[in-house]
């Protein structure tokens, strides 16, 4: 249920706690930020149903993302902090009931880290909501230590161990998001890994292997999600007049999936 929002989204007015605010203190101004949607999911966001606030912009181009319209920040709309956390309290009790919390993804959120700090933040405590960041890692320079206590939970996307496939796949190099993979494991920050499995891109299973061997070592990687490709968002390349150059490409089968997976658990992890 994706709710693209609408333009009095952006003239909430400044709530008294947003002063006390990382953000607010670091812009004293209330803080706004580019938004591609909100949306309730439930199972992949995170544990328990999630409100998901999803921010426009992404320094990666995946030749799978199936959002390429959150890649650009200006393809997004201006809004407060305010009118998030408004939008959210309305499923305060429903989330909670259901053990679940609040997520900030993208796009990718570190693109924007002072507006991503403060919706952690107030989701956390002025919400009282169990919180993740959802990112690729790239940017992990961006996230201040202040932001990440208020994140519960990290979603960290690690898409290839092969450099060159890697970069075939996002446009970028690994290394920052191996760098700020350790400094998550330092900080003794939960996290739950996620891998796409993509036929003749990621399958191989000395790639697999690097990957899980990585995600062992570091101790604080509660759950690997092993995501099979898919081409659900193929229409949004073609509607942005964009070539989606893995159309032949097909989906995992389930054996295939669960050889993935297999890897993972070898290595003593939680691969679902």
């Amino acid at each position: 249920m994706t709710v693209l929002l609408g333009a009095h989204t952006a003239r909430a007015a400044a709530t008294p706690a947003a002063a006390a605010t990382p953000a607010a203190a670091a812009t004293r101004r209330p803080s706004e930020g580019s938004v591609h949607s909100w949306d309730l999911s439930t199972g992949v966001d995170g544990p328990g149903t999630r409100f998901v606030t999803f921010l426009s912009g992404c320094p990666l181009t995946c030749l799978y993302c199936h959002n390429p319209d959150t890649w650009k920040m200006r393809n997004g709309k201006r809004t407060s902090a305010d009118a998030v956390i408004a939008e959210a309290a309305k499923y305060r009790t429903f989330i909670a009931a259901s053990g679940g919390g609040a997520t900030v993804s993208g796009g990718e959120p570190l693109l924007q880290p002072v507006f991503a700090g403060e919706l952690l933040h107030r989701m956390k405590h002025e919400l009282g909501l169990h919180t993740a960041l959802d990112t690729s890692g790239f940017l992990g320079v961006r996230a201040t230590d202040a932001l990440l206590r208020d994140a519960d939970l990290v979603l960290l996307d690690i898409k290839s161990w092969d450099r060159e496939t890697y970069r075939k796949v996002t446009g970028r190099p690994l290394r920052p998001t191996l760098d700020f993979a350790q400094r998550l494991a330092d900080l003794g920050k939960e996290v739950h890994l996620r891998f796409v499995l993509v036929p003749g891109l990621t399958d191989a299973p000395e790639n697999i292997e690097g990957v899980a061997a990585f995600a062992a070592g570091l101790g604080n990687v509660s759950r690997v999600d092993v995501l099979p490709f898919h081409k659900l968002g193929e229409g949004k390349w073609q509607a942005l007049d964009m070539n989606f150059t893995l159309h032949d490409t097909p989906s995992p089968d389930a054996e295939q999936v669960a050889a993935a997976k297999a890897v993972f658990e070898a290595r003593g992890l939680t691969a679902v």
